[in-house]
């Protein structure tokens, strides 16, 4: 398995072999950070950050990730990039792909992040774009796998707007994986009809399946993974929040749902997420409209089903994987295969 020099831009560019290959690398990984051994194996390697829209897990995972390996790590913020503005995307990545050995970008629209990977001469990774979260996707199967300890025939409940990069992102990858995938939604966030065809015809080589429904106890009922995200992404106007409250509020992850999907099933969450009063948008939210938590309670998000903070913290472990596997650190720690 040789993935060095190879993009990390969505998982529908990676077989299930390369996948499954990659967490194993990040379980490796990070069975040797908790028994810490050293990996400094790109020592003398440097990586840029590229973020368009701000991050704690993904930044913190990258700068760790990369410190462990040996390699130091540039942060360009919004307000210092100029890329796009006063430089174009391809000036930008021909100027970076010079000086750096990968570079990360997490943003916008994935036309960004695929113009990188053309002209960079480097790895180029997707930290996040409006289509896809192919990092977020290694970190919950890892926390799957732990958690089950396998993947095929998994059945993941996603709650919520599913036409952007979470509910986008699972459905590829359990049409990959051979996993069973329901958006539970209505169906204005139903995903785009052409991801989905593309997902069906894939999960057809795995034993996957691609539902869609309305019915919310129907689609988690016997899930293993209940999932759900924040209802208003990165970026959009403060105005979508009634609209999408008055959406989606039938498919909150509460006690019924988790009872309904059975007593093994767990909760995930990408985070951050809305299930108190403790932040200041949950509080201007709560004066607003009324609702004290939004996309989870926070009986189910404190609960023991939950597994957000073994997710949160298996980020850092399958981002330094993939910088591990796309620079050939896999090869030099001697956990490849």
């Amino acid at each position: 398995m040789d993935l060095q020099g190879r993009h990390f831009l969505k998982l529908l560019d990676y077989t299930p072999e390369e996948i499954t290959y990659m967490v194993d690398v990040a379980e490796k990984l990070k069975a040797m950070k908790k028994a810490d051994e050293p990996m400094d194996v790109l020592r003398g390697k440097n990586i840029a950050l590229i973020f368009e829209k701000t991050s704690t897990r993904t930044r913190c995972s990258f700068e760790v990730a990369a410190s462990d390996l040996g390699m130091g790590s540039t942060y360009l913020s919004p307000s210092v990039s100029q890329m796009g503005k006063k430089e174009s995307i391809a000036d930008t990545a021909r100027v970076l792909g010079r000086m750096y050995d990968g570079i990360e970008y997490r943003g916008y629209g994935q036309e960004i992040v695929d113009e990188l990977a053309k002209y960079a001469g480097v790895p180029v990774w997707n930290g996040l774009t409006n289509e896809f979260h192919p990092t977020q996707m290694l970190a919950d199967l890892l926390t799957i796998r732990e958690h089950f300890g396998y993947l095929k025939g998994i059945k993941v409940a996603y709650m919520g707007d599913a036409r952007y990069n979470m509910g986008n992102s699972w459905m590829v990858t359990c049409a990959k994986m051979g996993m069973h995938f329901v958006a539970c939604t209505t169906k204005d966030y139903f995903p785009d009809p052409k991801l989905v065809q593309e997902c069906e015809e894939i999960a057809k080589t795995t034993g996957g399946s691609i539902t869609l429904t309305e019915d919310a106890m129907e689609g988690t009922k016997g899930a293993n993974v209940v999932y759900t995200d924040v209802w208003v992404s990165m970026g959009e106007p403060a105005e979508i929040w009634a609209q999408r409250i008055k959406d989606l509020s039938p498919y909150q992850v509460n006690r019924k749902i988790m009872e309904n999907a059975g007593e093994n099933a767990v909760f995930m969450h990408c985070l951050p997420a809305f299930h108190d009063l403790k932040t200041e948008i949950g509080q201007e939210i709560s004066k607003q409209f009324g609702m004290d938590e939004l996309e989870v309670t926070d009986e189910v998000f404190e609960s023991p089903a939950s597994v957000v903070f073994d997710e949160a913290e298996n980020r850092m472990h399958t981002i330094k994987a993939v910088m591990a596997v796309t620079l050939g650190a896999d090869k030099k720690l001697g956990i490849c295969r």
